[in-house]
């Protein structure tokens, strides 16, 4: 591996240019609302903010997946928050997540609303308040919060670290695109594994696991995160394959990863969602659209 132009790095780290690459905008060292800003609110229980990213995906996953078993308190409006342009530093977000990530959920229906940020959270509070996708019984539910730490632990190296450096970075670094493919293709091999021995990601029974690894390695695997299939060779995890396929199948997956999501083809988005009804009404557009 070749290098040239080696960074010495200073004494002392001073934040005094743009880092560049695609998010340099809104990247800062520091925390706090930027604006203020109101957010809006709906008519059902729960408020999320969010964009469709995997992390956001994983929280419209685990909403629809309720409302498909019949627990119509999980109705939701889901607002788009557009983080390419700084929603996440408007002072009411902020309120809710102080850390100024996506996704971002109210809960409307207890006593005084509850706030909830970071994705494993919101999953474990959704799963204990409806009774679902979460395991009782101790063994079972301690191998499900194995594997839903496990995915909060990997994430980032595979977000900010593989998807960062191979598509983002405003300059391509070897070094960097070697050591976190090595990294993302080792978890795969995690996965893979895992899941020869396994239907779900803990055991026979679809989980809060599986809703929060799905959307990044299902992804991943579907060739759908950094245009990095070939790159990773990913066919070769033939049981995350299968399993991406498998969950990708349900109507709520499919309905929950078009939430929030407002690029790629106009069937795979609903930018806002306030109504069961919306999925309908947008498949009726597109039709029109098209006939």
């Amino acid at each position: 591996m070749s290098e040239s132009n080696e960074y010495t790095p200073p004494a002392v780290w001073k934040w005094d240019k743009a880092s560049g690459g695609r998010f340099a905008n809104i990247n800062r060292p520091i925390s706090g609302a930027t604006h203020e800003k109101e957010l809006p609110v709906g008519g059902h229980p729960f408020q999320l903010y969010s964009l469709a990213t995997p992390n956001g995906v994983k929280v419209t996953l685990m909403l629809e997946e309720l409302l498909e078993r019949g627990h119509t308190g999980a109705e939701y409006d889901a607002w788009l928050i557009q983080i390419g342009e700084g929603d996440q530093f408007g002072s009411g977000f902020v309120a809710i997540n102080p850390n100024s990530k996506i996704p971002a959920l109210l809960d409307r229906s207890t006593p005084t609303p509850t706030r909830l940020f970071e994705s494993g959270s919101i999953l474990v509070y959704l799963a204990e308040k409806f009774g679902e996708f979460l395991p009782t019984e101790p063994a079972a539910r301690a191998e499900t919060f194995n594997w839903l730490f496990w995915q909060m632990g990997s994430a980032p190296y595979l977000g900010g670290g593989f998807g960062h450096f191979y598509a983002y970075a405003p300059v391509k670094i070897e070094y960097a695109i070697d050591r976190f493919a090595m990294e993302t293709k080792r978890q795969l091999d995690v996965l893979d594994r895992n899941l020869a021995e396994r239907t779900y990601m803990a055991g026979d029974d679809y989980s809060i696991a599986d809703m929060a690894i799905w959307p990044w390695y299902g992804g991943l695997a579907k060739g759908l995160l950094y245009g990095a299939a070939e790159f990773l060779q990913v066919q070769e995890y033939k049981n995350v394959v299968r399993w991406a396929d498998q969950i990708a199948a349900r109507p709520a997956a499919k309905r929950g990863r078009m939430v929030n999501r407002n690029w790629g083809e106009p069937e795979t988005q609903l930018p806002e969602r306030h109504a069961a009804g919306d999925f309908k009404k947008r498949a009726q557009d597109d039709a029109e659209a098209g006939g």
